[in-house]
């Protein structure tokens, strides 16, 4: 019988949408029952709430591509043809195979305690290893500037003291030493606590946003608000410690809301969405071409660190790493090299032969239009070549040999006198040398046709004389 109750799956991990049971038509009692186990078990051995909506999710998806039937009833080749959908149909990443893969390994072995032979042979997929996207220090410096209000505060710890993105937004007013200098990350990324450094530099500005957020909690006492959720059962422990200051926000919500089971009015922190949606606005006007994310900000700080010459061991304390493997991998970037610390054997050739303005162009290739301003392409110009420049003596300036003295030219010698003129002859002697007329009158034309005469020559033949033989001869 389809059910028709208002309980939600948890959000698609691909699609974004949380759906309702009734609106996939499945027999409520075996998907629920099996929900309400796996989240029984999750929360026994204390896994994060983000891995607990994960594996439910997986777990529903699972069932829901087999029909609803019930997990036990399954085997390998049911699994199997899951996963093989998830990287086929859905084109999924090898990481989020594998997550599918880690949730259904856990329902088998934590939830039903069933522990196969077939369970060890399942082939979890290749996961890429990717390098991260790492901003210079204008890039930070820019996004930084073009932040307002609590996003810029928020990017500003997570670049100087390498903080994820949640271990900002989830710290409290006690977290905070101003005298020490430093920030005490409690509940981190797999439930690990750490110390962390607090910039100097945003020490004043830090003061003056929390003393905006005690005036902000006494207007909230004042209405019968101002609590916070605590961990785990603190609260039982210490009831009044939700409404205390040192237990609040340091970066809150705008919003309250309505906590059911207790009934109370809680502010919680700043969503994580209001800081990516100001960073992606930030990088689209600055016109950066990167793919940059608030993690991005603790890519930038390993890799600066580094960059300064600070020990692999202290930025992995730092940033919190279980293996120092994961920190190496923000040795593929070093400040005026490339990676793995080798210069590009482009940087040692001579300076090139035009002058740096010989190189500017009058004229857009492209469009045919002015180019830019020269001083906008000052400014896009390095401030030192990638290359060693080689100093070149100044040639020495042509001097012109002295022209000789001019020579007096000779005195122009007589003009010819005018030959006299040649008696004319009768019509009837007067002959064309070109054309054969003879006594052509003066006003007809002379032919242009012109004639060539080849002359023969005649040769002389030799006569040679020749004499009869001589019978005596030839005796």
């Amino acid at each position: 019988m389809p059910c028709e109750t208002s309980l939600f799956y948890p959000p698609d991990p691909i699609s974004g949408r949380a759906t309702m049971l009734h609106e996939r038509r499945e027999p409520f009692g075996v998907v629920a029952r099996t929900l309400e186990s796996a989240s029984h078990a999750i929360r026994l051995r204390h896994l994060s709430r983000r891995t607990e909506e994960a594996y439910l999710g997986w777990i529903a998806r699972f069932m829901h591509f087999h029909r609803g039937r019930h997990p036990e009833a399954m085997g390998a080749a049911e699994v199997s043809a899951f996963l093989s959908s998830l990287a086929t149909e859905r084109n999924v990443s090898a990481s989020t195979q594998n997550q599918a893969l880690s949730a259904l390994l856990f329902l088998y072995r934590s939830v039903f305690d069933v522990d196969l032979p077939w369970l060890d042979e399942l082939v979890r997929a290749r996961v890429r290893r990717r390098l991260p996207v790492v901003m210079t220090r204008d890039e930070v410096a820019t996004v930084l500037s073009t932040l307002n209000g609590m996003p810029r505060l928020v990017s500003m710890l997570l670049y100087g003291s390498g903080l994820r993105l949640l271990e900002g937004l989830r710290l409290r007013v006690k977290d905070v030493d101003f005298a020490s200098q430093r920030l005490s990350i409690y509940l981190g990324k797999g439930a690990k606590d750490r110390p962390a450094m607090l910039p100097a530099c945003a020490i004043a500005a830090l003061s003056d946003h929390l003393a905006a957020v005690r005036r902000q909690h006494a207007r909230d006492l004042a209405s019968g608000a101002g609590c916070v959720e605590l961990p785990d059962a603190f609260a039982r422990k210490s009831p009044n410690a939700a409404r205390a200051w040192i237990w609040q926000w340091v970066f809150p919500a705008t919003r309250t809301y309505l906590h059911a089971p207790s009934g109370e009015t809680r502010r919680h922190h700043l969503h994580e969405t209001v800081l990516q949606r100001a960073v992606h606005e930030a990088v689209r006007d600055l016109g950066i071409a990167k793919r940059i994310t608030p993690h991005s900000f603790r890519h930038s700080f390993a890799t600066h660190l580094l960059e300064d010459g600070y020990d692999i061991r202290t930025i992995q304390a730092l940033l919190g790493h279980t293996d120092v493997r994961t920190t190496m991998i923000y040795l593929h970037v070093i400040e005026h090299t490339g990676p793995m610390g080798v210069r590009s054997p482009l940087e040692r050739l001579p300076a090139p032969p035009l002058a740096p303005a010989l190189l500017l162009p009058s004229r857009d290739p492209l469009t045919g239009g002015p180019a830019l301003p020269r001083s906008v392409l000052e400014a896009m110009r390095p401030s030192r070549p990638p290359w060693p420049l080689r100093h070149v003596p100044a040639p020495e300036p042509h001097v012109a040999p002295p022209r000789p003295a001019a020579t007096p030219r000779p005195a122009a010698a007589p003009a010819p006198t005018a030959a006299p003129a040649r008696p004319a002859l009768p019509p009837e002697l007067s002959r064309d040398p070109i054309s054969p007329q003879v006594g052509r009158p003066p006003s007809q034309p002379i032919s242009r046709r012109r004639i060539v005469y080849t002359p023969s020559f005649s040769v002389p033949h030799k006569r040679v004389r020749r004499t009869p033989p001589d019978d005596d001869h030839n005796n």
